[in-house]
């Protein structure tokens, strides 16, 4: 009996250390999130911490890579050669379809598309976003 007092003590301990989190369940907080229905300007998901990402692109975000590179491409002012083409574990870039975002990311080598980034955190800038015109 004695040992599992002892045991509730150093978990109880333990939790007021790491601030709430419990090591079973994790932080109470959670890493990604994914948008919903209810979307708005402003609204951030993905990745909490911006330190982990050196990149950043904003322009309109459509559905579609390039040659098998990329689920989605960000779509922004000058032309096809302006064009980031995106791959993302951290939330569902589908969501998006259709907005003006700003991305957050780490740029990888790629075979076909000209520049290739996997983000990690989105940014609504415009719910109502419009693909750029050619130039």
């Amino acid at each position: 009996m004695g040992a599992g007092t002892l045991t509730g003590l150093s978990a109880a301990r333990l939790f007021v250390k790491t601030g709430g989190a419990s090591l079973i369940s994790g932080p109470k907080t959670p890493i990604a999130k994914v948008a919903g229905d209810n979307a708005k300007n402003g609204d951030i998901y993905g990745e909490s911490n911006t330190d982990n990402f050196k990149d950043t692109a904003e322009g309109y975000l459509e559905i579609g890579g390039i040659d098998g590179e990329g689920s989605h491409k960000l779509s922004r002012a000058g032309g096809i050669s302006q064009t980031v083409y995106l791959t993302t574990s951290a939330t569902d870039l589908d969501k998006f379809e259709g907005m003006q975002v700003k991305v957050w990311g780490d740029t990888f080598k790629a075979q076909k598309a000209g520049w290739l980034m996997d983000v990690g955190r989105v940014q609504i800038v415009n719910t109502q976003g419009a693909a750029p015109t050619a130039n």
